[in-house]
């Protein structure tokens, strides 16, 4: 998800295409546009956040989630400001045809994955009891003996390759047509996975992660033209979009509103992490993750608002930040709960290092925190 997160700052702007002339939005159609985008971006962080509890129970080693770490969160940042940088100036140097035509293949393989991923729990309600389902493991190792490490472990059955094929339908749509509807699907499905896989191990890291990446997009929105020229000249699915003028031409609209995948993922992914908190507290209430839910509705509400006061695409974690970690540690100091917040520690399953014993593989698993 590093891309979806490198290009977030277009906040929830509006991006008609570049050069031509349109008439102004209908408030009818501007209220459609931003009400769906506000919509689309909930699911994902909702369904994502749930997946993720079950995600970190799971054994299977195709769902593992990935621990981000208070160094990875530290050095995100500046990774995510290379990449924006670099290409920024590939889409100034080279042409812009040839650059989206190779993203567009990377995308439309990323996508199918991401897509059969998200909808196979759902799929799998609709396969009949006696469905001939057979299992299977891709595994890719190198080495032999005592030095054997594993490259690719991935398990999966007859239904997932349905899945598969459902899901490259789509892609084909998208990679013939770019329509808005193929990359909504492909930008929901990297969202939820996003929210879902990528599991930060602290709320420390979490601040440092949103606190890091607050700065990066308020001084690549402001600042500089780099993040909304990048935004509207990558023709990939890395942010949702919505037609203002749905209602005057249907689905062949063109003048949308956008809203980049980093403003759903990286705030998804810290309530997540509340969510994951309350129920380590086993009090049965969702108390952090329904307060953390609230403030991001209106971190992007607010956002919207200030965007079309000002007619400037707006940073939406400028807004977004302060109320994701605002609101739960208010809620945390009303209950006295601030150390138990800042306390709970998530481990992820220690990597096995090749002829170490399980003690030296669980110190080499603490030293990368």
């Amino acid at each position: 998800m590093e891309q979806a997160a490198a290009h977030n700052g277009s906040g929830a702007g509006a991006a008609p295409a570049a050069g031509a002339a349109r008439p102004p939005a209908t408030p009818e159609g501007m209220a459609l546009a931003y009400g769906s985008l506000v919509l689309m971006a909930l699911l994902p962080i909702f369904f994502g956040a749930l997946r993720s509890v079950s995600c970190a129970k799971s054994k299977n080693s195709s769902e593992m989630p990935e621990t981000i770490t208070s160094r990875d969160a530290a050095r995100f940042p500046i990774v995510a400001s290379c990449t924006l940088l670099g290409l920024y100036l590939f889409f100034k140097i080279f042409s812009q045809e040839y650059i989206n035509l190779l993203l567009s293949m990377y995308f439309f393989v990323l996508g199918i994955l991401a897509l059969s991923h998200t909808i196979s729990p759902m799929m799998n309600r609709f396969f009949p009891a006696n469905f001939p389902n057979k299992q299977y493991q891709l595994l890719f190792t190198q080495g032999s003996g005592e030095t054997k490490e594993e490259i690719v472990n991935y398990e999966f059955d007859t239904k997932d390759l349905v899945c598969l094929a459902m899901s490259s339908v789509v892609g084909v749509w998208y990679l013939l047509r770019k329509h808005w509807i193929a990359n909504n699907l492909f930008g929901l499905a990297f969202s939820l996975n996003g929210v879902e896989l990528l599991h930060l191990n602290n709320v420390s890291t979490g601040c440092i992660l949103l606190g890091g990446l607050f700065i990066y997009d308020v001084f690549w929105v402001f600042g500089t033209n780099v993040m909304v020229t990048v935004a509207k000249s990558f023709e990939a699915p890395i942010k949702l979009v919505f037609p203002q003028d749905l209602l005057e031409k249907g689905l062949e609209a063109d003048n949308f509103a956008m809203l980049g995948l980093g403003d759903i993922v990286i705030p998804g992914i810290f309530i997540a992490l509340l969510l994951r908190f309350d129920i380590s507290l086993k009090k049965n209430t969702h108390t952090y993750f329904y307060t953390s839910f609230v403030a991001y509705i209106f971190g992007l509400g607010l956002t919207i608002f200030i965007m079309h006061i000002f007619k400037h695409a707006q940073p939406a974690l400028l807004y977004l930040v302060p109320a994701c970690i605002g609101f739960p540690l208010l809620v945390a100091l009303a209950k006295g709960e601030v150390t138990e917040m800042f306390s709970y520690e998530e481990t992820s399953t220690p990597k096995e290092v090749p002829g170490a014993s399980k003690e030296e593989t669980t110190e080499a698993d603490k030293k990368e925190k």
